[in-house]
């Protein structure tokens, strides 16, 4: 079983990888919105060029990005598919959480209940 989980997402340590860091994870939100070049990426950050190559390397090698070179500009694209792996496996631990909440909303839906019970101890004085 764990061996078909493993090679069902062998990207998934890339992936986090890249993910993990704020820098990266602020290029891909802009490559959402459209194709830029590592110059453009660079920008919102006051980073060099190679810096900001150096974050679009990481985020190539776990399949997040593409990048076509015309001239000397680096277009980069978001590839969404390796997000997409990501979300599938994060997707099996919905239910878990899911379950976690309820519980929790129960036990609060209780408490307010009890307090709504108890006589106000203010009104009384």
């Amino acid at each position: 079983m764990l061996n078909h989980m493993v090679e069902q997402f062998p990207h998934l340590d890339a992936v986090f990888h890249a993910l993990a860091d704020p820098t990266r994870r602020a290029m891909l939100g802009q490559l959402a919105e459209r194709e830029l070049t590592i110059g453009e990426l660079a920008t919102p950050f006051s980073m060099s060029f190679a810096g900001a190559s150096k974050h679009v390397r990481v985020l190539e090698n776990a399949g997040l990005v593409t990048r076509t070179i015309r001239g000397r500009s680096h277009l980069c694209r978001l590839e969404a598919a390796r997000l997409a792996e990501a979300n599938a496996w994060l997707r099996r631990y919905q239910h878990f959480w899911t379950a976690k909440l309820d519980t929790l909303e129960a036990l609060l839906r209780a408490e307010d209940e009890a307090r709504a019970k108890k006589p106000n101890k203010k009104s009384k004085e």
